[in-house]
């Protein structure tokens, strides 16, 4: 079960108060800009006031217009930010295909990076060696994997990324978008893993604009504008607000 009670989630942003600043980063991270009187911080609240339970079973869609907080609230439950504010809990070990590169070093090989990296998502390196095989085979690297990750071209870094990440089944599984890793070859293996790692997910987080990929997916939809849930239920009624949103903020 993951709970959320009364979350929210501020960035402190130093810096002179430039309006077109500003600007920027609200449409990137989303929210409400705001600064305190006399002081010269500026801050955004990407995520106000969240209070949610998500239960064993749930399959949950994450809608919004860009910068409305969805993915800060999936990298809040994943445990990449801490809350502001309020209260979090999440029961059950987490794979989350947000940040799949945290934890990798680009001047060591990618044999190395495969323990680094498993390491970092919460494993021990006797856990992290033992699973090296059966990684380096998914990567499809061949002679590559002990060649620094610097070296690799952006499929390659996301093949071994995605195969380190997927590698072991989650209790609760956060996906922002479906994946698209490496070759048309890579991509079939990838979205295979993917399948099979929703199925057995106890929890399922999915982000997207894609209606018919979060249908197929999903059993209950939230929506998201400036950082507050402003709608929570049957998937199909949630992609109604969403659309409805999109249609003012481009009418």
């Amino acid at each position: 079960m993951i709970t959320l009670d009364n979350v929210s989630v501020v960035y402190p942003v130093k810096t002179p108060h430039s309006l077109s600043l500003q600007r920027a980063i609200y449409q990137s991270v989303g929210g409400v800009i705001g600064a305190k009187k006399g002081q010269s911080v500026s801050y955004v609240e990407a995520l106000r006031d969240i209070s949610l339970t998500i239960p064993n079973g749930a399959r949950l869609a994450v809608l919004g217009h860009n910068g409305a907080g969805k993915t800060t609230l999936l990298r809040l439950i994943s445990g990449v930010y801490p809350p502001t504010r309020g209260r979090l809990h999440v029961d059950g070990k987490i794979s989350a295909l947000t940040d799949m590169t945290l934890g990798m070093e680009p001047e060591e090989s990618g044999r190395k990076n495969i323990i680094f990296r498993l390491v970092f998502m919460g494993h021990d390196f006797a856990t992290a060696r033992a699973a090296l095989d059966e990684i380096i085979a998914f990567s499809d690297l061949g002679e590559f994997i002990d060649m620094p990750v610097r070296t690799y071209s952006t499929g390659m870094y996301l093949r071994l990324a995605f195969a380190i990440a997927t590698h072991f089944q989650p209790d609760i599984l956060i996906l922002d978008e479906i994946i698209g890793a490496g070759d048309e070859a890579f991509q079939k293996k990838a979205l295979a893993r993917i399948d099979t790692l929703l199925n057995a997910a106890r929890i399922v987080l999915f982000s997207s604009h894609d209606l018919e990929a979060v249908k197929l997916y999903c059993n209950r939809a939230i929506v998201l504008a400036h950082g507050r849930v402003v709608g929570d239920g049957d998937v199909d009624d949630a992609f109604d607000i969403y659309q409805s949103l999109v249609a003012q903020r481009t009418g």
